[in-house]
């Protein structure tokens, strides 16, 4: 079972969702990291808000779901 991400609770109007056929292949995804990595666990799990950019996001940071 995958914890909630703090991009989720957040609101990020970026967030898609959870990607991965079972449990152990699961990644939580976004407009700003779609593939197989997901979105890095410091921006999903720890205090790194992704307001500013960060290595590999496209130019995609957050922005509050309206």
């Amino acid at each position: 079972m995958l914890l909630e991400p703090k991009c989720f609770t957040r609101g990020c109007k970026h967030f898609i969702g959870v990607n991965g056929e079972n449990e152990i292949d699961q990644v939580i995804i976004c407009k700003a990291f779609p593939d197989k990595h997901g979105i890095p666990d410091e921006i999903a799990y720890g205090d790194n808000p992704h307001v500013v950019s960060y290595n590999g996001d496209h130019g995609i940071m957050y922005e509050k779901y309206s």
